[in-house]
């Protein structure tokens, strides 16, 4: 079955298989977070992207391959809940966007700032920060050589908008760098992967951009 991005709690894991690497989304814990691990298909080597809950989900998912490191997309608690059962059941590094490291309930091995890289076996997710729904939250680009982009954004970009603020400083801060980091950089094919419910793509939401401004959230 071709992959659709739509996962529920309790359900089977998703797969988008592409020529390099292999997505296994799944949705875990009482706010239906969406994790994702990423597995390099020449090396085995796998990342998972918000170690958010139901540890022994995301150990099942992870399986005899190991995992080189947990990347949480930002501090609020309901992205980290599994990450201190992961990282010991596996030994994974612990990494997460700079200015979100101290509000994450569990250690944190070293921090990403814009443009770094986390490698996942021989393909790379380039760290692109996006200020707003927290300090620190970051979203993470797979530039597939032999296909579309895909993103994976955390609470940053959802189908239908951007994620919530608290303040209408931090909206105009979160849609700005959403606009400028991601719209106006990648193209329309890019597929992007929230922390929370399904999977859109740049295109499909493009035209809604103005909408989203104007009304504020």
């Amino acid at each position: 079955m071709s992959y659709t991005g739509k996962v529920n709690v309790g359900g089977t894991p998703d797969v988008h298989e592409l020529a390099d690497l292999i997505i296994t989304k799944v949705a875990v814990g009482p706010m239906s977070n969406n994790a994702y691990v990423l597995r390099c298909r020449h090396t085995d080597e796998q990342v998972l992207v918000d170690a958010a809950n139901d540890a022994g989900t995301l150990i099942d998912v992870i399986g005899d391959a190991g995992l080189a490191a947990v990347v949480t997309t930002h501090g609020h608690g309901d992205h980290w809940q599994a990450l201190a059962a992961v990282v010991e059941a596996t030994g994974a590094r612990s990494l997460a966007g700079a200015d979100d490291a101290e509000a994450i309930g569990a250690p944190v091995d070293a921090v990403l700032t814009a443009g770094d890289e986390v490698a996942v076996g021989r393909s790379r997710l380039e760290v692109i920060h996006l200020v707003g729904h927290t300090p620190g939250s970051i979203a993470l680009l797979y530039d597939d050589p032999d296909g579309m982009p895909h993103l994976f954004t955390g609470d940053s970009l959802f189908p239908g908008g951007v994620g919530k603020t608290w303040s209408h400083d931090d909206f105009v801060s979160l849609i700005d760098d959403v606009e400028r980091k991601v719209f106006d950089r990648l193209p329309d094919e890019t597929w992007f992967y929230p922390g929370h419910g399904d999977d859109s793509t740049l295109g499909a939401e493009r035209p809604h951009l103005a909408e989203w401004r104007e009304r504020g959230w």
